[in-house]
């Protein structure tokens, strides 16, 4: 019993410390693409539902915008071509299938994926915004608690 309230209040304490962190994103030419991986347990039961997506403390979501940043200019959403990858410590590969969601304005691709507690993920991210002349890549990694 100790250890399960020191497991949820370590959570809750990295949970409550991850706003302080600088938003995350990969700059490319004058596009930037947003990133983001949640737990699915922490999204609302509304936003689950309006968007089919399975709440649970054993799957997680990855989050990906892209948009066009013209200096002077308000940043603006674009449509383009992305696809995620996950690898776990112990080599295992998973592709994350991802879909376009837009909503006022916003273009959101995003997926699904199973974790485990403590799981350690690389994720391997491909965007091509629509127009532009090659894909960009880029890596990050993640640890992901089971709540």
């Amino acid at each position: 019993m100790k250890r399960m309230i020191l497991t949820t209040l370590s959570v809750l304490a990295v949970l409550i410390s991850t706003p302080l962190v600088a938003q995350q994103y990969e700059g490319f030419g004058s596009y930037e693409a947003h990133y983001s991986a949640i737990n699915t347990s922490l999204l609302s039961p509304q936003v689950a539902r309006a968007y089919d997506i399975q709440r649970s403390g054993n799957r997680a979501m990855l989050n990906i915008a892209v948009l066009r940043t013209e200096e002077g200019e308000q940043d603006e959403p674009v449509s383009a071509r992305v696809s995620a990858e996950l690898v776990n410590l112990t080599g295992q590969r998973r592709t994350i299938e991802l879909q376009e969601i837009r909503d006022q304005g916003a273009i959101y691709y995003i997926g699904t994926f199973r974790i485990t507690n403590e799981e350690n993920v690389n994720f391997r991210i491909s965007v091509q915004p629509d127009g532009y002349p090659r894909a960009h890549e880029f890596t990050f990694r993640q640890q992901f608690y089971v709540l």
